[in-house]
C-alpha cells in the first residue's frame, strides 16, 4: 500500500521546518485547494541574500507535505540565487523519487521558492527576469496527471 520510499515517509511523518516562521521577510504560496495540495513558504533572507531560515505550512498528501520539507533543508544557507536553481526533479531526487503521480507535489515547492524569491527581488528593487517565475497551473497539471 505504502509507494513511497523510505525518504518520503521520513520527511512525511517527521517533517523538518514545519510551522510558521514569525520573523520571515518573503513568503511563497503556491498550489490549489481545488487538486488538494496548498504551500505557504515562509523565510527569512539576510541582507546579503542568504536564506537563514526557512518554515511551511502545507496542506496536501505525504509527497506534499515530504517535498515541502526536503525543499527547506535543501535552500537553508544558500544564496537566493542558488535557491533559484533548485528544481522539482532535484527535490524528488532528494526523496530518492516520488511516483510519477505525484511529481506535481514537487513542482509546488520549486514554485513556492521560487514565489518567495520573486517576493524578495520586489520588496528589495532587484531587476529579474519574469521569465523565472513563470506559474504552473496546478489544476492543469493534476488533471493531466490523474485524468
Amino acid at each position: 500500500m505504502w509507494e513511497y520510499t523510505d525518504t518520503v515517509r521520513d520527511h512525511f511523518l517527521n517533517p523538518r521546518n514545519a510551522g510558521v516562521l514569525e520573523d520571515a521577510n518573503v513568503i511563497g504560496e503556491a498550489g490549489s485547494l481545488a487538486c488538494g495540495d496548498a504551500l505557504k513558504l515562509m523565510l527569512k533572507v539576510s541582507p546579503e541574500g542568504v536564506i537563514e531560515d526557512a518554515k511551511f505550512q502545507t496542506f496536501g498528501c505525504a509527497s506534499a507535505i515530504a517535498s515541502s520539507s526536503m525543499a527547506t533543508e535543501m535552500i537553508m544557507g544558500k544564496s537566493i540565487h542558488e535557491a533559484m536553481e533548485l528544481t522539482n526533479k532535484a527535490v524528488a531526487e532528494a526523496l530518492d523519487g516520488l511516483p510519477a503521480h505525484k511529481m506535481h507535489c514537487s513542482v509546488l515547492a520549486e514554485e513556492a521558492i521560487k514565489n518567495a524569491l520573486n517576493d524578495y527581488f520586489d520588496k528589495n528593487n532587484i531587476p529579474y527576469d519574469a521569465e523565472q517565475f513563470k506559474e504552473t497551473d496546478h489544476d492543469e497539471l493534476h488533471a493531466q496527471v490523474h485524468g
